[in-house]
């Protein structure tokens, strides 16, 4: 099951709300599509994601738009010095420079099943499960996996079920499990909640 419209969200958010009834309290909340184009460009800006805010990603992302280095050809050709001059960190040049040599088939990656994707992505240099599911959400637009180590999703599930502390990345797989097949909806809606209540943007 692919997501592509915000009718299949809808779709996704009406199943939620038979499975598990505390997503009918986020009704009101119309969650962004959140679909960027497969490829290069769009695994390398989740590798510039990683431990970094939002607006950090965005301003880091930004200049390396502007400079060009948005195909592996051009990370290659701009080595470490290129990457750190638009604010690579050491592991993030080291990652970048590895995937950019990773000759890695990005269109193989839309036919294989999410566990085999996962592994294939998580197999690079700097490609934790975060980054791989990240990119299944996003470029994919698979239907059922949940970067349950993304810190946003964890606050926003402690809100939505009024808990004490927020779920780590294990304890989140498994309350996600109740929202399968629909766990990248579930995502979507709980990045939304994390948007709302703190007035500032979770990932993607």
């Amino acid at each position: 099951m692919i997501i592509e419209t915000p009718e299949d969200i809808a779709r996704g958010h009406a199943a939620l709300c038979v499975l598990d009834p505390a997503f009918r309290q986020l009704a009101h909340l119309t969650p962004p599509l959140r679909r960027r184009p497969g490829g290069f460009a769009t695994l390398l800006q989740a590798i510039v994601g990683q431990q970094v805010s939002t607006a950090s990603a965005a301003a880091i992302w930004a200049r390396v738009e502007a400079a060009g280095l948005t195909r592996a050809e051009a990370v290659a050709e701009a080595g470490e010095e290129g990457l750190r001059a638009v604010g690579f960190s050491r592991p993030k040049i080291r990652y970048a420079l590895a995937l950019a040599d990773a000759g890695l088939d990005f269109d193989a990656l839309t036919t294989l099943p999410d566990d085999q994707a996962i592994a294939r992505l998580t197999a690079l240099p700097g490609i934790g499960r975060w980054t791989a599911e990240l990119y299944l959400l996003s470029a994919l637009g698979r239907a059922d996996v949940l970067p349950a180590g993304d810190l946003a999703l964890q606050e926003a599930a402690r809100i939505l079920y009024d808990l004490d502390q927020r779920p780590d990345e294990k304890g989140l797989r498994r309350m996600a499990q109740a929202w399968s097949p629909w766990r990248a909806v579930a995502a979507r809606y709980l990045w939304d909640l994390y948007r709302a209540t703190k007035q500032r943007e979770g990932t993607l």
